[in-house]
C-alpha cells in the first residue's frame, strides 16, 4: 500500500525509554510500532518475525550491543533502515555506528517531532544527524596539519641528524650547539611528533618522508 504506516521496532534496554518512545510513536498516524527489544540479540530475532521498516537502535546495551546488532541487521535485512538513538556523542561511537550500517545518528535529547521526522526521512533512504553529531562529523573531516608542521628550523635540523643515527653529542658537534640545547630540541621534537623515543621519531620521519 502506498500510504501504509512506517513499521517501527524499538531497541533499548531501559524500560522508561521504551515507554517514552512508544507513547510518542502512538501519537502519529503514519507510524506502526511492531515490536520492542531489550538488546541486539532480541532485535535480530524480531526483525525476522515482524520485518520493520525502521529501527530505533540504542547503542550501549548488555549482551549484543547496538553496534553489533546494527551490523547484523544491516547484513541480513539490508532494506531495514536503522537509526542510532543514544545519549552518547563520542566520535568513535558515531563512526562505528555509521560503518555498521546506521543511516542516522540521533541523540535522545531531540524532540519527539524531530525524531518523527528523522524516522520518515530514514524510511525514504536519507540521513539525519543531531546538530552536535553533525558538528563532530564535520570537525573530524577537517584536514589535520601534517606531523612536524610546528617544528622549528633548528628542530628540523636535529630531526634529520636523528634519522642519520647520531646521538646528542654528535648532533651538537655537527650543529655547533651545546649538548643541553640538543637535549631540549629532542624533547620538543618528540612532543610535537607525538612519539616517546628517538627511534619512534626517526621511524615516523622516514615513513612519512618528513626528511628529504
Amino acid at each position: 500500500m502506498l500510504n501504509a504506516p512506517i513499521r517501527i521496532l524499538i531497541v533499548d534496554d531501559h524500560p522508561m525509554v521504551r515507554h517514552g518512545l512508544i507513547t510518542f510513536l502512538n501519537a502519529f498516524d503514519d507510524f506502526d510500532l511492531v515490536g520492542e527489544a531489550i538488546n541486539g540479540e532480541t532485535a535480530l530475532e524480531l526483525c525476522a518475525k515482524v520485518l520493520p521498516d525502521v529501527i530505533l537502535m540504542d547503542l550501549v546495551m548488555p549482551n549484543t550491543d547496538g553496534i553489533a546488532a546494527t551490523q547484523a541487521v544491516h547484513e541480513q535485512f539490508p532494506r531495514i533502515k536503522i537509526i542510532a538513538l543514544t545519549s552518547f556523542k563520542d566520535e568513535g561511537l558515531i563512526k562505528k555506528a555509521l560503518q555498521a550500517g546506521a543511516i542516522s545518528y540521533l541523540l535522545k535529547d531531540m524532540s519527539a517531532d524531530e525524531i518523527a521526522q528523522a524516522i520518515r526521512t530514514a524510511h525514504f533512504g536519507h540521513a539525519t544527524f543531531s546538530p552536535d553529531v553533525a558538528d563532530i562529523l564535520i570537525q573530524s573531516t577537517i584536514a589535520q596539519p601534517p606531523p612536524g608542521h610546528n617544528l622549528t628550523t633548528q628542530e628540523w635540523a636535529v630531526l634529520a641528524l636523528i634519522v642519520e643515527g647520531l646521538n646528542n653529542r654528535q648532533i651538537g658537534e655537527r650543529l655547533i650547539v651545546g649538548a643541553s640545547t640538543i637535549k631540549f630540541h629532542v624533547s620538543n621534537i618528540l612532543a610535537k611528533l607525538g612519539v616517546t623515543s628517538r627511534t619512534e621519531a626517526a621511524a615516523l620521519a622516514v615513513r612519512l618522508h618528513l626528511i628529504p
